[in-house]
């Protein structure tokens, strides 16, 4: 990695650090972000954390990480985004999981090892991937299931 590259990519542990990490809990040893607090807003806080994650997501994309790789980082920005939105649970995800800083290490792992980052990446898309087009199927079959038990009931 050259020096400008790492440059930009302590800039992004920087802002994901300040976004997931940047804040101690009083009496504890538990670390917040403005993430986690902007995602306590009602309604858009997931929405507009989500967006300032895609910052880094865009970064990584200029530093030219691997389709994969970052494909890999949106699957953990709409998870932390997604899971997110749920009352209380999602604010406590958003805490623990830290997607900024887990992308950041995942782009930095990336531009100083890209193959096993690619082929983990290539393997975690594939069975997210996989794992979605099971869900969909169970959707369809339990449709068909409660349409037939309806009209058994009929």
């Amino acid at each position: 990695m050259d020096l400008a590259t790492s440059n930009k990519v302590k800039k992004l542990d920087k802002l994901a650090w300040v976004l997931d990490s940047s804040i101690r809990v009083p009496g504890t040893s538990w670390r917040i972000g403005l993430d986690g607090l902007i995602g306590l807003v009602p309604g858009i806080g997931d929405l507009t954390a989500g967006a300032l994650s895609s910052y880094i997501l865009l970064q990584a994309v200029r530093l030219g990480v691997a389709p994969t790789v970052v494909m890999r980082m949106v699957l953990n920005i709409l998870l932390e985004t997604v899971i997110g939105v749920i009352p209380v649970v999602g604010d406590l995800f958003d805490f623990a999981f830290r997607a900024n800083l887990r992308n950041v290490r995942l782009m930095q792992a990336y531009l100083e090892r890209p193959e096993p980052v690619t082929r983990r990446s290539t393997l975690t898309v594939f069975l997210v991937i996989l794992g979605i087009i099971a869900l969909l199927i169970f959707a369809v079959w339990l449709v068909i299931r409660l349409l037939a038990l309806l009209i058994q009931m009929f």
